[in-house]
């Protein structure tokens, strides 16, 4: 039998509180002032969550708002994964919560008997993933990288997150050895045909599951804060009509790639379009939202992990 209206609601309250706590890392006394209730209920909430076993390492209580924004948007987006975690309202940025669910995603893929190839992108909640899979020793498996690690400087990619999920899984690991971007056309083409590079873009033509981040293209651009394109080639590509990226490549509104810019140098691999493999995208950000739309409507990805801030903004046209 369903449970009352009343008695969901405070396992939903609990749940929060939990997430709040176990997972975002705040205090009770700060639970109390974002859940506007006094601390002794707050106390209490977590309490609740412990003891429905709502939480154990991840939470497992399906909070009701974020299961219904999740359903639509896999049924606006015909998309074959969604996760929408609890926004952190005193931290609208904080990549924690959808860290975790890619985690959970990662490992549930990586538990398989069955030899799997996971692809995977850089960036802040992709590393931050990666960080939070638990060690599990499959030497079958693969991983593979979308994109080159090499920064414009010559040092590796302070992002890349291969290496770090091969550690923890014991798999065959597959670098990009590359610069992010080449100096002209015909270099890139040249570099991606050597042995060594195409085989490890044969891999990663035959990933079971690509885990990517999305890059809003703005001042902010992670690509050129983190020092991959620079201010006139990030302002170039925006002239072009890109307002969002995915591995380095851009697209416009509509999701299609730009034609050219700095997409004809770029080594990483190009997403495929519409995404026929498992593609799922990790965002989260006000920020992000043109970006993370038009990624979807575009069909350059059939899969995102967002919070609720983000889902609701995302939704709202």
């Amino acid at each position: 039998m369903a449970a009352p209206d009343n008695e969901k609601s405070r396992l939903d309250d609990a749940a929060r509180a939990g997430w709040l706590y176990f997972i975002a890392g705040h205090t009770q006394d700060e639970i109390a002032k974002m859940l506007q209730v006094s601390r002794a209920s707050a106390q209490r909430l977590v309490s609740l969550c412990l003891a429905e076993r709502l939480i154990t390492f991840r939470l497992e209580h399906p909070i009701a708002a974020c299961m219904e924004l999740a359903s639509r948007l896999k049924a606006r987006f015909d998309l074959v994964h969604c996760d929408v975690v609890p926004s952190d309202p005193a931290a609208p940025l904080s990549n924690a919560g959808i860290a975790e669910r890619s985690a959970n995603l990662l490992e549930m893929t990586l538990r398989s008997e069955t030899p799997v190839i996971v692809a995977l992108g850089t960036g802040r909640a992709v590393r931050a993933a990666v960080e939070r899979v638990s060690p599990i020793e499959r030497p079958d498996h693969q991983i593979v990288s979308l994109v080159g690690n090499i920064s414009a400087d010559g040092s590796a990619s302070f992002y890349d997150t291969v290496g770090r999920l091969a550690d923890r899984t014991g798999a065959r690991h597959y670098p990009m050895p590359l610069p992010f971007l080449m100096s002209s056309e015909d270099e890139r083409n040249r570099m991606i045909r050597i042995d060594p590079i195409a085989r490890v873009r044969a891999v990663a033509a035959k990933a079971d599951l690509r885990l990517i981040g999305i890059g809003q293209m703005d001042q902010k651009a992670q690509v050129h804060v983190d020092g991959f394109v620079t201010r006139e080639e990030l302002l170039e590509m925006m002239r072009l009509g890109a307002v969002g990226e995915v591995t380095g490549w851009a697209y416009d509104a509509k999701g299609k790639l730009i034609k050219g810019g700095t997409n004809k140098r770029l080594t990483s691999i190009p997403p495929q379009i519409p995404a026929v493999s498992t593609t799922i995208a990790a965002a989260v950000g006000v920020a992000k939202v043109p970006s993370i739309r038009a990624a979807l409507a575009g069909r350059v990805i059939n899969g995102l992990i967002t919070d609720e801030a983000t889902a609701r903004a995302v939704l709202d046209r």
